[in-house]
């Protein structure tokens, strides 16, 4: 495989996610050329960081050794890689060259980016799955973990780069094992935080303080990353804003029970931990964010 280091990168989608990790990109000297649908958001990193904006998946991809995207799932990814319809004229991979490399860092469906990976090699063009796990503040910090499915060759291709992003790099297997991980990392994620948000509940309900009931968690076997970065700094704060969204949480969820079942994995907490946050997507709204699961919680009635 050509090992030609990536110096210009093209991204696609600067959301909260994207935003930062963009930046640090530009932080680390990388020539950059940006998209997003958002003008505003286009404007707004404009203002502050070196880049070039564009209008299409295509004028961005051009004369860009590498491709990232960082879109909310794996068919937005699809539309701006190979398009709306066949034979788009906009698409991503009209501008990508032979030997140049596509990054999907956002949450996807790891058979859905096996499909899609597919696609781009049969024009030359190499695809890793490289979701991230840490947050706004760790895009930001330039400390996100990121797990990396693909070949191995592309990998350590791509390593300069994802080196710029985060601080904890994960090789984990073919092309989707990325999407696979973070979508389960999610699960145990979720989980984690809607048991959390109940025992703070029912303790609140006997007279229990929520904070020191979270300092008990803390110091105990029910430490997880909930009780430590979200309980008192999100929930019992009432600010309710990590920074990733209810939708999107449940839409992890969702894609983690696909593969399982998928696959023919049977997994019971599963099948009943999906429904429950897909009501409190569907009550709470799609701008909630996803540590608001305790408010919805709150207000559920004695069955």
């Amino acid at each position: 495989m050509d090992a030609q280091p990536i110096r210009t990168v093209a991204f696609v989608g600067l959301g909260q996610m994207g935003r930062p990790m963009a930046a640090n990109l530009a932080k680390a000297g990388l020539a950059l050329r940006v998209m997003d649908r958002s003008a505003e958001a286009v404007r707004d990193f404009l203002a502050a960081h070196a880049a070039n904006a564009f209008g299409s998946p295509r004028e961005a991809a051009a004369g860009s050794d590498a491709l990232i995207t960082m879109l909310p799932t794996g068919r937005d990814v699809r539309e701006v890689l190979l398009g709306r319809r066949p034979d788009d004229p906009d698409a991503a991979m009209k501008g990508l060259r032979p030997g140049s490399l596509v990054i999907d860092m956002g949450s996807s469906a790891p058979l859905l980016t096996r499909e899609t990976g597919q696609h781009l090699a049969a024009g030359g063009i190499a695809m890793l799955d490289a979701p991230v796990s840490g947050g706004v503040p760790r895009a930001r910090d330039g400390t996100l973990a990121i797990m990396v499915g693909g070949d191995p060759d592309a990998i350590e291709r791509a390593r300069p780069v994802l080196a710029a992003l985060g601080s904890k790099i994960f090789a984990i297997g073919a092309l989707g094992a990325g999407h696979a991980m973070k979508a389960l990392n999610n699960y145990v994620s979720a989980a984690g935080l809607a048991a959390a948000a109940e025992a703070l509940l029912v303790g609140r309900r006997f007279g229990l303080d929520p904070a020191a009931m979270t300092d008990v968690l803390n110091a105990s076997t029910g430490r997880n990353n909930s009780t430590e970065n979200k309980l008192k700094q999100h929930i019992l704060s009432g600010t309710f804003a990590s920074g990733f969204s209810l939708d999107l949480m449940t839409k992890d969820l969702a894609t983690a029970l696909e593969l399982a079942e998928a696959l023919g994995v049977r997994v019971p907490f599963a099948e009943r931990c999906v429904p429950l946050w897909k009501d409190a997507t569907a009550q709470l709204g799609r701008g909630a964010d996803h540590t608001a699961i305790y408010r919805f919680l709150e207000q559920l009635k004695e069955g």
